[in-house]
């Protein structure tokens, strides 16, 4: 951002504004977005870390995917960042649940 809050250019006030929700991304923004995102997720990985926001996670994800999480955040509106984070534990989470169900006998039912 600009020197008293104005950009320098239009392209930073266009990516702040979908940073803050003001503006829908158009496709070229949105897989800007999903590469960043997919970066981070690849470093998080690398560390096995599954939840980057709280505990030990947040802490390794802070110092080893700093650099991959600044381009996830200025890449992605605030919402989307806090989603991918959150859908990545739950997916984690689900994962998990029907590992164990199996384990435990239960059976996949056809959904229809």
């Amino acid at each position: 951002m600009g020197l008293f809050g104005f950009w320098s250019s239009p392209e930073e006030k266009r990516k702040e504004e979908v940073r803050t929700g003001a503006r829908a991304p158009d496709r070229t923004e949105r897989k800007q977005c999903w590469d960043a995102r997919d970066s981070f997720y690849r470093c998080l990985d690398k560390h096995d870390v599954i939840d980057s926001v709280n505990g030990d996670g947040k802490k390794i994800a802070e110092k080893q995917c700093a650099q991959e999480n600044k381009a996830f955040e200025q890449n992605c509106a605030s919402a989307w960042v806090t989603y991918f984070k959150r859908y990545r534990v739950a997916e984690h989470q689900k994962k998990k649940t029907l590992e164990r169900l199996e384990k435990e006998g239960a059976n996949r039912m056809a959904v229809e």
